[in-house]
């Protein structure tokens, strides 16, 4: 992977990362665009750049994270579903990653849901509910759906916390905070894994300067994809977002059938 390549792929997740517009699906697609081969490191590299991510959600958020215990115990019981489940069926989430169709797909579906998201859940800010450990819980298990590539894990979260009563700031900023421990959780285990065998260890030390582009490309693009995206989604909704989705799945299924490789198997 070249570092022009990895610059591209570092913009898309940090734009996508925290819009209900799947960021691995977008990433697939990328590397399907720019005809980078899915090997062992360019695997490694779409999951590791999300510490990135996470690190601008620790930065524009970190008073926050100097909360009670009870924010962290709520952090936790929202990130266990994803944890058990993505440890169970790993191998299988694995083989749909490179399945474009699948991406494509879920990308119209999600978008159909998303046009009508703000009529069904939307609610006031005044008088929301608590963030209960239960309620915590749901939204934990509404992450598990975004295992699959193409549905977006900020817009199942959000729509989580939505369903739950919570406005769309609330429901989208949780999001935000579930997203470092899951996210760490993905990456540091993706990292370590790797530093644990000779062959890619040295992979990894070989590509050292490519994972930290990478990282600071989507540190600064994700810092800027959430400032807008709390505003948007406050004043405007789901609904644009929803159409996007239905165009870009749409043109990818077109070029899909007429022939266009975007697989990056």
């Amino acid at each position: 992977m070249s570092i022009f390549e990895a610059i591209v792929i570092a913009i898309v997740e940090g734009l996508t990362e925290f819009l209900p517009v799947s960021s691995t699906g977008h990433m697939i697609l990328a590397q399907g665009f720019l005809g980078v081969k899915s090997d062992e490191f360019v695997k490694a590299f779409t999951v590791i750049i999300q510490f990135g991510a996470i690190i601008s959600v620790l930065v524009l958020y970190w008073k926050r994270f100097f909360q009670s215990v009870d924010f962290y115990l709520k952090l936790l019981i929202a990130f266990l579903p994803a944890a058990v489940i993505g440890f169970l069926a790993g191998d299988f989430i694995d083989s749909l990653l490179e399945n474009v169709w699948v991406v494509a797909i879920m990308l119209v579906l999600g978008g159909i849901f998303m046009l009508f998201v703000d009529k069904w859940f939307t609610h006031p800010q005044e008088n929301e509910p608590e963030m209960t450990l239960k309620r915590a819980l749901k939204i934990g298990f509404a992450q598990c759906v975004a295992m699959i590539p193409g549905v977006s894990r900020s817009m199942a979260t959000i729509v989580g916390g939505m369903a739950q009563g919570f406005s769309r700031k609330t429901a989208a900023e949780f999001s935000f905070f579930l997203a470092v421990p899951t996210m760490a959780a993905a990456s540091g285990y993706k990292f370590l894994k790797l530093l644990m065998e000779d062959t890619t260890r040295s992979m990894l030390t070989e590509n050292m300067n490519v994972l930290i582009v990478g990282n600071v490309v989507a540190f600064v693009v994700a810092m800027l994809a959430i400032k807008f995206f709390i505003s948007f989604l406050t004043r405007y909704g789901f609904k644009a977002f929803g159409y996007y989705r239905i165009v870009a799945g749409l043109a990818i299924i077109l070029l899909l059938v007429l022939g266009y490789n975007l697989e990056v198997a």
